[in-house]
């Protein structure tokens, strides 16, 4: 049986980049550029980071001992320096940075000079409790103003943050505590989600019982009368900052002195502490910013993501601040109070560059496309999609659904990888369902598992050839996992995705490679049975996995949600067969297909996979403190 993988799917609508688009774009010829940054990608990454502001330069741009790098040898830098400073000092200190709106429609507007200021505050009472540079702190909060606020507070005086998801369960937490080793867990008392109200302070509390490291638990007080505090561990958010000086220098650090821990989702199996640092993760994730988006001065940028993900760190913290964007961030769900909630935020605050995911663009496929056109779109120039592949047939109700002539930025990138490593340009032309063409200087490829490329349309492992800015830096405490990233395929980072290459060189992402599929000696990824199968008409979502079959080694399984209005039949059943027959042939039909009212998922938004599979065989579910509830 061949270990390569085999590509059933085959997709041929084009999308060339309109007139406008391609005029209004940095990079005017990806070919070229992207040529230019691989002969020399120390050249190309040195380039970048002058564009940024160091406190002292580096003697060498990458020292890379395998699988070990350093890039900016020697450079001091502080990434909150360039997301706040440089701009306060110049006219952008009155300049919008953050548009934030509660579930409940609050608003709050922040701009450069007072996030400046709210950060300091921040910065020197951190000092007060004694935290020093290097220490740990754990951040649980929801998606509020403060939780930007602690996060750059933590890195202007070099303490390494860790932001823990909102809606992680007290175990879940305490794990990522005792982890870390945290001295502080900054908190809230409660969060909003669809017109709940969930108590965090409880969660804290179970979590710090059991956390010996934890000095201090501060606490935001979003409800009047607020929770009881036990002083002095437990302090109110608002008297801690309410009296600190608005100035606090951010602190020289090395390029490579950490800036947080990320624990990962965990699709396949424990979440690991990633660590990222200073100077590569800024590098990364301004000039992805800039150029995947064609980031410009007047442009309002809407990431849906929480700041609990790496999306959220990269794309709604670091990139659009060093960048000095406006940011529009909104708390709830997108389809509460009614399926209209983005596309009303988006009216209304005259978004231009819209980036979500996948998962969240199959919820609103349900409700189908008159949601959308009940708004003013016209503002949107460019749209993304972050998380997982996203299907053909997903892509093309995106597209539509905002006006049919926005291109569309299907990005491909992992919490180790920090910022996006394979992605359109907005004047490359687009297949929807692809992630296209690796970002300027990111050397990709697809190989089988000796690292042998392979030719077009064969499926194999993606992989990175060559280091890269913001690639993660170990994993915490555990340096022996972080090596199976670059040992398990010689001389690459291995993503653990499936992948395969068409002749114009175009990626197009097959699913996790735990979730490879052995049919019949045929090795199919996830991912384009569940695009044919959402190809149907009645279909909302869908996720596939293997069970064990004695004639032909395993059988196909699909767990399918239906649209809205959509009733499970026979007749239904059959007909989604029938779509995947006509769609990949017969080596693809499903044997069994349960409809569904939901699927598991990290709280990410992720697939989990491995849990269908679990439950299905009768097996242990293995962790699951990611799993949304």
């Amino acid at each position: 049986m061949s270990e390569n993988i085999d590509t059933l799917f085959k997709e041929s609508r084009v999308y060339q980049p309109s007139a406008q688009t391609k005029a209004a774009a940095y990079i005017q010829d990806y070919e070229s550029a992207y040529k230019q940054s691989i002969a020399d990608p120390e050249g190309f990454w040195s380039d970048v980071a002058k564009e940024l502001e160091w406190f002292s330069p580096w003697t060498k741009v990458l020292e890379w001992n395998y699988p070990w790098a350093k890039w900016f040898v020697g450079a001091t830098c502080n990434i909150t320096y360039n997301c706040l400073d440089r701009h306060v000092n110049t006219w952008r200190k009155n300049k919008v940075a953050i548009i934030w709106v509660g579930e409940n429609d609050q608003e709050r507007v922040i701009t450069y000079g007072e996030l400046y200021r709210q950060v300091n505050r921040c910065a020197n009472a951190l000092k007060k409790l004694g935290l020093t540079k290097g220490d740990r702190v754990t951040i649980y909060l929801p998606k509020v103003p403060e939780q930007i606020v602690a996060m750059l507070a933590c890195a202007r005086i070099g303490l390494i943050h860790s932001v823990v998801y909102s809606g992680f369960s007290a175990p879940a937490l305490a794990n990522r505590i005792q982890d870390a080793e945290s001295k502080l867990v900054i908190t809230a008392d409660v969060g909003f989600d669809r017109g709940k109200i969930f108590n965090l302070k409880p969660v804290v509390d179970q979590a710090v019982a059991i956390s010996p490291t934890v000095e201090h638990v501060v606490v935001l007080r979003r409800q009047h009368p607020g929770v009881d505090l036990s002083a002095p561990k437990e302090i109110d958010w608002h008297d801690w900052v309410k009296n600190e000086k608005a100035v606090c220098e951010a602190e020289p650090l090395d390029a490579e002195h950490p800036l947080y821990i990320l624990y990962t989702s965990g699709t396949t199996g424990k979440p690991k502490g990633v660590v990222h640092v200073h100077g590569g993760y800024m590098v990364g994730t301004y000039i992805t910013t800039k150029y995947v988006f064609d980031l410009k001065e007047d442009d309002i940028y809407f990431c849906v993501a929480d700041p609990g993900w790496v999306t959220g760190h990269s794309y709604i913290v670091y990139g659009p601040l060093l960048n000095g964007a406006t940011i529009l961030t909104a708390e709830g769900k997108p389809d509460y109070p009614n399926p209209g909630r983005w596309w009303d935020l988006i009216e209304r605050y005259g978004v231009s560059i819209f980036y979500t995911t996948p998962t969240a663009i199959r919820l609103l496929m349900r409700y189908g496309e008159d949601w959308p056109k009940k708004y003013d779109l016209s503002t949107l120039r460019i749209l993304g999609s972050v998380g997982e592949p996203i299907n053909p047939e997903a892509w093309e109700w995106f597209h539509r659904a905002a006006g049919g002539d926005k291109p569309i930025m299907d990005t491909w990138w992992q919490t180790e990888t920090g910022s996006i490593l394979i992605t359109p340009l907005p004047t490359v032309p687009l297949k929807p369902g692809s992630a296209t063409r690796p970002f300027l200087g990111i050397e990709a490829d697809v190989v089988d598992s000796q690292g042998n490329s392979l030719p077009p349309n064969a499926g194999g492992f993606a992989v990175i050839k060559k280091p890269w800015p913001s690639m993660m830096r170990t994993i915490y405490k555990d340096p022996e996992r972080y090596k199976t990233y670059w040992n398990t395929i010689p001389n690459c980072y291995t993503a653990g995705d499936i992948c395969h290459k068409d002749a114009d060189g175009y990626m197009w992402f097959m699913g996790r490679a735990d979730d490879v599929i052995k049919v019949a000696g045929n090795r199919l990824g996830t991912a384009e049975v569940e695009s044919a199968i959402v190809s149907h008409y009645a279909v909302a979502e869908a996720a596939v996995i293997g069970k064990p079959h004695k004639l032909v080694g395993e059988s196909i399984k699909a767990f399918v949600i239906l649209k809205q209005g959509e009733v499970d039949s026979p007749a239904l059943i059959q007909s989604i067969k029938d779509q995947v027959l006509k769609e990949l042939g017969k080596i693809a039909v499903p044997s069994e297909i349960d409809i569904v009212p939901s699927l598991p998922k990290t709280r990410s938004g992720k697939i989990m996979r491995r849990v269908l599979k679990a439950k299905e065989l009768g097996q242990d579910l293995g962790d699951i403190s990611t799993i949304e509830d």
